[in-house]
């Protein structure tokens, strides 16, 4: 019979190949196992410097692995060398994989070289939090920036990764801006590589 073939079985759960598979998640599942987490770490923390941390510590974790993933499946287990490389793979590959689009802009800083922006008019961790007001600026993106830090430093690009509102005219909601700040390090081999 043609397209009938055995199925072959796998004794451990290590012995299956990294396909692709489904990479969707319910947005419902991930809401409440994302707020159940929020929720924990607040219950941890006094203040909402501490809370952005361990929210920044907890993706950091997942950012390591998203990297190891996608350099397996992606890449053939190659990894970029370059600053705008590594950059436009976390803009593009990464975001797309997290949240299912690519960011919505990636912009070097004016101020600053070795400043670099991603910005995301509605962020998914952000969709669905209401913020107390006694909780003023607490920005659940510091989940995602620890996310992008984990992917850097994973990587070889070591950097200060924060969240930020950015205020937008006729808009209820402000946009989140994820800064990236690359350590010395990071400037001088990029500009010894020319």
């Amino acid at each position: 019979m043609i397209g009938v073939g055995k199925i072959k079985q796998y004794s451990n759960v290590l012995d299956k190949p990294l396909s692709k598979g489904k990479q969707e998640v319910s947005l419902s599942a991930f809401s409440f196992l994302f707020s159940e987490l929020v929720q924990y770490n607040q219950t941890q923390v006094d203040n909402i410097a501490e809370l952005e941390r361990r929210l920044e510590d907890a993706g950091y974790s997942v950012g390591a692995r998203v990297l190891e993933l996608l350099c397996h499946r992606e890449k053939g287990n190659r990894r970029e060398t370059r600053l705008l490389g590594i950059l436009s793979f976390v803009h593009s590959t990464v975001w797309k994989v997290l949240f299912g689009k690519v960011a919505d802009s990636l912009e070097k800083g004016t101020e600053h070289e070795d400043e670099y922006m991603i910005s995301e008019k509605e962020l998914l961790v952000n969709r669905f939090i209401s913020i107390p007001k006694d909780m003023g600026t607490f920005n659940c993106g510091a989940f995602v920036a620890g996310i992008v830090r984990g992917v850097l430093d994973s990587a070889g690009f070591p950097a200060v990764v924060t969240a930020h509102f950015v205020p937008v005219e006729g808009q209820q909601r402000p946009r989140t801006t994820i800064l990236i700040k690359f350590a010395e390090e990071v400037l001088r081999r990029e500009a010894r590589l020319g």
